[in-house]
């Protein structure tokens, strides 16, 4: 299926900072002087995955031209992508069904009403930007001011922008870092989406971590796992969190947090 030119830009942008990531000893090339630019030259890694280096210059300078699921493998062996770094090619390469620009995101009452019945364990249901789109009261707590004044709550924003964050997230470099992978997966999909762009904007003129990081190109998938959190009253505690995604809305996932109880021998 065609692709649109942001999202062209976005796959020429991915390929160039996973090419520039790999040296040329790490797949068997002989050294060969001195180079202007890290990493693997694009004829090197045309070489690696089969394919001609004049079309694969054609990919990363962003021409509207369509690559096939063959070349696209190729290109993710050559490149030593993990499965959430393929997935995200093969979606900025548009091979997944294209999807309109999404309105606003909302929850049926029913759905919105699961975090109350949770209290008092921590809870909330975010979209696919971060959007918080329900929450009890624990998770107000858990995560103090993730509901701005001005009405907003985004666990993105909360992450980098609100200062409260850094206290409050003992691992915070480690988990600011995976939500922004995370970010830049869900906004692989929805390219032209401006709740995306506007949220992205936002955190790359708020944040220096994110202007730093976001060219990287890290991408994630959401999952479960653990965090240390420093509680008010009770000091540092260790949580497990749980994300279940909405079976009508597959983007938006419930979180739940418990106390970590290790497992008895």
């Amino acid at each position: 299926m065609p692709t649109q030119p942001n999202q062209r830009r976005e796959l020429a942008a991915f390929l160039r900072s996973r090419r520039e990531r790999i040296t040329p000893d790490q797949v068997g090339l002989p050294p060969s002087g001195r180079r202007r630019t890290p990493g693997l030259r694009r004829e090197e890694l045309a070489l690696l995955a089969g394919i001609s280096a004049t079309w694969y210059t054609y990919l990363e300078q962003g021409r509207d031209i369509r690559a096939s699921d063959q070349v696209l493998g190729a290109l993710a062996s050559a490149l030593r992508l993990d499965r959430h770094e393929r997935g995200h090619l093969f979606r900025l390469a548009g091979h997944v069904p294209a999807v309109d620009i999404e309105v606003p995101e909302s929850l049926a009452a029913e759905v919105a009403a699961v975090p109350l019945l949770l209290q008092p364990h921590p809870a909330y249901i975010i979209g696919g930007n971060y959007d918080v789109l329900s929450h009890n009261q624990a998770a107000v707590d858990l995560f103090p001011h993730l509901t701005a004044a001005d009405g907003r709550a985004n666990f993105a924003r909360w992450t980098f922008l609100e200062p409260a964050a850094r206290d409050v997230l003992v691992d915070w470099e480690s988990e600011a870092r995976g939500l922004l992978a995370r970010l830049r997966t869900l906004a692989g999909r929805h390219p032209d989406d401006p709740r995306y762009t506007r949220l992205i904007d936002e955190l790359n003129a708020g944040s220096p971590e994110v202007r730093a990081w976001w060219p990287q190109y890290d991408v994630q998938d959401r999952h479960g796992g653990r965090k240390r959190l420093r509680c008010r009253e009770r000091g540092i505690v260790d949580f497990a969190y749980t994300a279940f995604h909405l079976a009508e809305q597959p983007e938006q996932t419930l979180v739940i947090y418990s106390e970590h109880q290790e497992s008895a021998e």
